[in-house]
């Protein structure tokens, strides 16, 4: 991509709750997935990303802060593509002079419907793309936490992003078997907010559960390594009255054990429909998690002992599905597996 190419190449991973971007191998844009419109002016962009959200329910009625994505997919067409309109201009910077020309691969669920792909791509059209490709996120997890998704062997990837959690069996590039769930960061944030209305009274919003889920948020009530307690104060819902409340690991735990449940069946229901051959493999070579829920503490530790193989963490989770996206975008005449730009 020199100062005068005419085509310039972004790995998009457009998730429920972040947007990456990668262009020449490095992340230029790492934001969350959220946009704030002015009322007053017929819906003009006022933020976007790290500036939307510092508004997000803080705002009045003029302002309007809009996550545009749900469970993995686009619910909001035209905030979507305000959305990404706003974060390739933010990668202006790095572009050459004469580079009009946007090639994109975007990576989305693997229970997306063709309706939900036409949107995706009617997105990054309308957001100045001329290329567009798609890939579905286990297989941009399983690159970027280093597995050869080509090779004649088994590899089992659970990508646990904002919106969906998908479980997929992955063998010669393409995916065998696989159980996406709406079972993700946004749901375990829903549980920390019942949790603590229904237990301490406090109602809170999802900016404080979402703080609380990367402090002490756990998937075993027991760990080596315990985190430090979490201090919050917040109004009683009776009296109005500030209270302070303080929250331990093993709280959340249980927070979280009810949705928890779900991606340990949907984990088992993906072992179950393996073919005995690629079991083998997994067994030998061990499940692998990206995605942000992976750094929910004792995660890999709970599905573990549920499913008796050894679990690791991807390196880097939060960005090992960009990652993967970009190192397809590489090899985009290589990989049989990506979905071809479709005008």
């Amino acid at each position: 991509m020199g100062l005068f190419s005419l085509t310039q190449e972004l790995a998009i991973d457009l998730g429920t709750a972040n947007t990456l971007i990668i262009h020449n191998g490095k992340v230029v844009v790492d934001e969350p997935s959220i946009v704030a419109l002015s009322m007053k002016k017929n819906g003009q962009v006022m933020a976007i990303g790290h500036k939307a959200r510092l508004m997000h329910e803080k705002t009045s009625p003029d302002i309007r802060t809009i996550r545009p994505l749900k469970d993995g997919v686009i619910a909001d067409f035209e905030a979507t593509e305000l959305m990404l309109r706003g974060f390739i201009r933010k990668v202006s910077a790095t572009r050459g002079l004469f580079a009009p020309s946007l090639k994109m691969l975007i990576c989305i669920p693997s229970g997306s419907t063709g309706v939900e792909e036409r949107a995706v791509r009617d997105s990054a059209q309308h957001a100045g793309g001329r290329e567009i490709y798609l890939i579905h996120e286990p297989m941009a997890a399983a690159l970027g936490a280093g597995l050869d998704v080509e090779a004649p062997e088994g590899n089992l990837i659970i990508d646990i992003g904002g919106g969906t959690s998908e479980i997929a069996c992955i063998s010669l590039g393409g995916i065998v078997c696989s159980e996406s769930i709406n079972v993700a960061g946004d749901v375990f944030t829903a549980d920390i907010q019942n949790y603590i209305r229904q237990q301490h009274g406090i109602k809170i919003g999802e900016r404080t559960a979402e703080e609380i889920k990367c402090a002490i948020g756990a998937a075993v009530p027991e760990l080596e390594d315990e985190p430090e307690d979490y201090r919050f104060t917040g109004s009683n819902m009776i009296t109005s009255q500030p209270q302070t409340v303080t929250l331990n690991y093993s709280e959340i735990a249980y927070a979280l054990d009810k949705s928890l449940v779900k991606l340990d069946n949907a984990l088992m229901k993906v072992l179950e429909e393996m073919p005995p051959e690629l079991y083998s493999d997994v067994y030998k070579n061990g499940i692998y998690i990206a995605g942000g829920g992976a750094l929910i503490k004792g995660l890999d530790l709970r599905l573990s002992r549920k499913s008796g193989i050894q679990v690791h963490i991807a390196e880097d989770p939060l960005r090992a599905v960009a990652r993967g996206t970009s190192i397809a975008l590489k090899n985009i005449n290589n990989f049989s597996f990506l979905m071809g730009s479709k005008q």
